[in-house]
């Protein structure tokens, strides 16, 4: 019976922040143009994201070391899914998108991106068998129009089809699918090993991809000649390392331990919400009126998901699950998705 009811109030306590957990760690990716715009002036885009992972992959080795004995339980699928997350999320998904604003309609190409969370859901839905409730489709609208106006605002981005059936908008596309599939592989990966070893691991994983990547472009690494300048630099790496780097995706996959990737992936449009205030506070961009409405839209509707994973998690439902981990598991909790 102590079996039955720790187990019930374990899931109770970490249900309710993980929804949470999620939003804070996407969002921090919004602060990254406060350190990035400092480096850019010296490095290219793929240099800063190959000495941060270097500074990444110094930070997480002792807690790789510590969890070790999880790699046992990774399968060769498992390796897909990782590869997956840090080779195609990472890494390729961010150069498909920058070659596709290059080379294609802004508006279109940003307009695609935004369909991100609908291959997710898909995703989500077909290979981890997720099923959702009837409100979640309103509450996805709902995010998604917060996200258009954040964007467009009151606009139409093309005025043709024209303009949306180019190289750069197929480009916005593959991106959108790699990044809403790192989330369902990262859910995926968290059914077998905790959020520690992921993180680990998607940082240990792209470094070869970087550094292959890094010495393709042939670019000279332009760094400031005085001890200063060179100083300021390291700090910036170092900070764009630890919070846009490390923390968020330390919040974002403890988060996505324990709810269901489809709800993960309106969570993190928690991302361009922070990059809206950052561009008004640091920045001086003016925010417009079709902004906040669509700021309000999406703060309204991950409000309204967080209080649907708390009812779930109170519900009386829980009780044959409390009795099963009671059963199966020793009393000691699960990392299935609630």
């Amino acid at each position: 019976m102590s079996n039955l009811m720790s187990s019930s109030l374990f899931k109770n306590q970490t249900v309710k922040p993980a929804f949470w957990f999620v939003v804070l760690g996407s969002a921090l990716w919004g602060v990254d143009p406060l350190f990035r715009k400092l480096l850019l002036e010296h490095l290219t885009s793929t240099q800063i994201t190959l000495l941060e992972h270097v500074l990444l992959v110094l930070f997480m080795s002792p807690v790789m070391w510590k969890h070790r004995q999880q790699l046992k339980l990774l399968k060769l699928r498992h390796l897909g899914a990782l590869l997956f997350v840090s080779w195609g999320g990472s890494a390729l998904a961010t150069v498909l998108f920058t070659q596709g604003l290059a080379s294609g309609d802004l508006n279109s190409v940003l307009l695609l991106q935004k369909l991100q969370p609908l291959f997710a859901i898909l995703m989500a839905r077909w290979l981890l068998k997720e099923h959702l409730p009837r409100s979640f489709g309103g509450l996805f609208l709902v995010a998604i129009l917060g996200t258009y106006l954040l964007t467009f605002g009151w606009q139409l981005p093309f005025s043709n089809m024209s303009e949306v059936l180019q190289a750069g908008s197929l480009m916005s596309i593959g991106a959108a699918i790699l990044w809403g599939g790192s989330t369902v592989m990262g859910r995926y990966l968290l059914g077998t090993v905790n959020y520690e070893t992921v993180t680990s691991l998607r940082f240990m994983l792209a470094l070869p991809l970087l550094l292959a990547m890094t010495l393709t472009e042939r670019q000279i690494w332009s760094l400031p000649g005085e001890a200063g300048g060179l100083a300021l630099m390291g700090v910036n790496l170092l900070l764009h390392a630890l919070l846009p780097g490390l923390l968020s995706l330390l919040l974002y996959y403890k988060g996505l331990s324990r709810i269901k990737a489809s709800y993960a992936t309106l969570a993190e449009l928690s991302f361009p919400m922070v990059g809206v205030l950052i561009n008004m506070a640091v920045f001086r961009q003016v925010i417009t009126i079709p902004q906040i409405v669509g700021f309000i839209l999406i703060w309204a509707a991950l409000l309204l998901i967080s209080r649907q994973q708390e009812q779930k998690a109170g519900a009386p439902a829980d009780l044959p699950q409390a009795v099963a981990l009671s059963v199966v598991d020793g009393g000691q909790p699960s990392r299935r998705v609630v």
